[in-house]
């Protein structure tokens, strides 16, 4: 087959400086690079999986003590692997949500939020986002409202961001958590953005569930992810099947409805383990990642025509600009037109730009050195100035 010939090495993080969004927190620690090599093959995990026949229950490698301390740093009573936090919304919507019931959803949340009830034919409503792209309890608590008004029943689920993908703000999500439990309504933290980059703890938080992604955010493979819940939420999120063959009588012992039975396994469940005492480490660093995410954000704000769209001053490493007055005006005449600006940036081996995107766009600087920080704002000063636009 000529394509499996044709497999690149990718070098991207070797050779570059990488300000994607959605990669710089996933990307892998030695020890993960070195546990995919050796645990790759398909059903590895499972060499020493005994009774009760459950991933989570093997302990060699220690799964069994990784769900327990995972659980524990979440705040949580228990926690599960999941191929992707879309999986976990997935599981969480699929144990409460019926055809036509209500779930609020935050106005910035990512699709697979709306997916997850789709799928369950649930009907989503919204809360608004606030003028400066906030979700906020009072909103929270007049849509609950809203919701009975119109179906008779509270939501059945609330799903918010504490750091939305749009733009990298952080919103009240314990205010929000107050106001939904007030209605006795589940609450689901989704901490793409946050669990493996910054302290999470769901009691302090108010929240049910506690959902994170482990390639997005905990140096993992993909797809991984978790979901935490607290004690009274584990037993219905993580029920076990009940279920009997009607000819031949089987009973399937404890393996969990939601998760299909089995949770993460391979490369992924193996790569997140090894990397996690290091993802520990790191969470409790977050104000050196944003004093050097500082440097690059004040960096562009210095150059005229250039707006950060994010709440300011920063309180993530993910950051929405608009460069429609600065360099999409460059643009405008260059011969490269959009595409200057990410062929510049290559050139100084900086990457995870979207190439052609002058006008809005993204970037996250989790995982830089304040030298590589220094370097980035210096570059985009540098291409700035050499294209005739003023940096104050």
């Amino acid at each position: 087959m000529k394509c499996a010939a044709n497999i690149d090495a990718r070098m991207v993080e070797e050779t570059a400086i990488n300000l994607d969004p959605i990669q710089v927190a996933g990307r892998l620690t030695p020890e993960a690079m070195k546990a995919v090599i050796a645990w790759g093959d398909g059903y590895s995990v499972c060499d020493n999986c005994r009774k009760p026949f459950r991933l989570d229950y093997i302990q060699n490698p220690p799964l069994k003590e990784f769900h327990v301390e995972l659980a524990e740093w979440l705040g949580m009573a228990q926690a599960r692997t999941v191929p992707g936090a879309r999986r976990a919304f997935q599981q969480v919507a699929g144990t409460y949500v019926e055809k036509g019931d209500p779930v609020l959803i935050g106005a910035l949340a990512h699709y697979t939020s709306y997916l997850s009830v789709e799928i369950c034919r649930g009907i989503v409503r919204e809360i608004p986002k606030t003028a400066d792209n906030h979700i906020t309890p009072d909103d929270a608590a007049n849509r609950i409202e809203d919701v009975i008004r119109e179906f008779g029943t509270a939501p059945k689920l609330l799903y918010i961001d504490h750091v939305d993908y749009q733009f990298g703000n952080m919103h009240d999500v314990r205010g929000v958590a107050k106001v939904a439990h007030q209605y006795d309504v589940p609450v689901l933290y989704n901490g793409v953005y946050t669990v493996g980059v910054m302290p999470v703890n769901g009691k302090d938080l108010g929240v049910d569930f506690v959902v994170g992604s482990g390639h997005k955010s905990m140096a993992a493979p993909a797809p991984s992810g978790v979901l935490a819940a607290t004690e009274e939420r584990a037993e219905e999120v993580f029920r076990t099947t009940q279920m009997t063959g009607d000819l031949t009588g089987r009973k399937f012992g404890i393996k969990e409805v939601g998760i299909i039975g089995c949770s993460l396994m391979g490369a992924p469940i193996v790569g997140m383990l090894a990397s996690f005492p290091k993802v520990k480490a790191r969470v409790e660093q977050f104000d050196s990642e944003m004093a050097n995410s500082k440097i690059i954000v004040d960096a562009l704000k210095s150059i005229e025509g250039t707006k950060i769209l994010s709440e300011y001053p920063r309180k993530h490493t993910l950051t929405r600009v608009d460069t429609s007055g600065s360099f999409d005006v460059v643009a405008q005449t260059h011969k490269k037109r959009g595409f200057f600006l990410s062929s510049a940036l290559g050139k100084k081996g900086i990457t995870g730009i979207i190439p052609g995107a002058t006008k809005v766009w993204k970037f996250n600087t989790y995982g830089m050195t304040k030298k590589q920080a220094e370097y980035v704002a210096e570059t985009y000063l540098g291409i700035a100035e050499e294209n005739g636009l003023r940096v104050a």
